[in-house]
């Protein structure tokens, strides 16, 4: 069962990492996205998968599924920047003239290593962001981007490697847009978050630069229930702890681990009144954050050098009710 093995959606090359308790789905030739994860043992699925039919929405609007990559995350105000000299001018693809959610879409990423062992498999991904015109044209930055994929069990990390192949520094952002399911009965899950304040929003919804308090949710790190909740919140993470637990009352558990060396901030989105999803997303950038006025300590952009590489992690693990404590 520990082995890898290829499949198509819509005529596009699947790899499943298949494990005793999960079968997850990649779609590299788009963007590289985790489509599912599919627990054996609950017979369901744990994120929102594309049908085939979704095609052309998910051309459109790929981060609407699974476990996409936001290259950077969030707003930037009016798409435009500068840094270390340089200026920056993102498409304006949201209200106000601003940009979402970042370069990173539909590109084709190349399979380069499958490995397959006694504690499960792996699969290497890779991208050059100079093969891919539109990149250039608003980032004209080459990055050789990497991600490898292990599941082991009932767990599923990802490491994305970032290779700066160009001349001068860069800020870098990053985060992910993960569809969990709640099944239609948001009163059934709880959500806790390692977190300190909320993230002030301006008018169009970018980042003030302030914090505030917690207040009805200050029992949000303890946990809360997603029944009635319609959440669309950028948190502080108390950067001591890096793992969100999202809790049916059954004992069925989900755990996400972002790495609190590099993921600095927290989102969750419920798409309206929550029924369907919650969306937890861990950004390692601050919506914005070259334009804010504060240090990369605040904001969590990435400097990163000619020739620097950084690595980012991340986690998923499920934990059957007989086995939550």
């Amino acid at each position: 069962m520990k082995q890898v093995t290829k499949g198509l959606w819509n005529g596009y090359d699947t790899y499943t990492l298949n494990s005793r308790d999960l079968e997850v789905t990649l779609l590299p030739r788009l963007g590289n996205n985790i489509i599912s994860i599919y627990d054996r043992a609950q017979n369901r699925e744990v994120v929102r998968r594309p049908d085939e039919q979704d095609l052309a929405f998910y051309l459109q609007k790929p981060y609407h599924f699974g476990v996409p990559m936001l290259i950077p995350p969030g707003r930037i105000c009016r798409g435009h920047f500068e840094y270390a000299g340089h200026e920056y001018q993102f498409a304006q693809n949201s209200n106000h003239s601003n940009h979402i959610h970042g370069l990173h879409r539909t590109q084709p990423w190349c399979v380069s290593d499958i490995e397959e062992d006694e504690e499960g498999c792996t699969v290497t991904t890779e991208f050059k962001t100079q093969e891919d015109e539109q990149w250039m044209k608003h980032f004209p930055v080459p990055l050789k981007l990497e991600m490898t994929f292990r599941l082991q069990g009932s767990i599923l990390t990802q490491q994305l490697r970032i290779t700066h192949l160009g001349s001068h520094a860069v800020p870098f952002g990053m985060g992910y847009h993960t569809w969990f399911l709640l099944d239609g009965e948001p009163e059934r899950w709880n959500i806790s978050l390692p977190v300190t304040g909320i993230y002030t929003l301006n008018e169009e919804q970018l980042p003030t630069g302030e914090l505030a308090s917690l207040d009805a949710q200050a029992e949000l790190p303890e946990g809360i229930s997603l029944a009635g909740q319609n959440l669309d919140t950028i948190y502080r993470s108390n950067m001591e702890q890096d793992t969100a637990v999202l809790q049916r009352n059954d004992g069925y558990t989900i755990k996400y681990t972002a790495s609190k060396d590099s993921f600095k901030h927290w989102v969750l989105f419920t798409k309206g009144e929550a029924s369907d999803y919650l969306c937890i997303e861990p950004y390692t950038w601050l919506p914005d954050a070259p334009n804010l006025n504060k240090d990369t300590e605040f904001t969590g952009l990435i400097h990163i050098e000619p020739g620097e590489s950084v690595s980012l992690h991340t986690a998923i693990e499920i934990i059957q009710p007989e086995h939550a404590k």
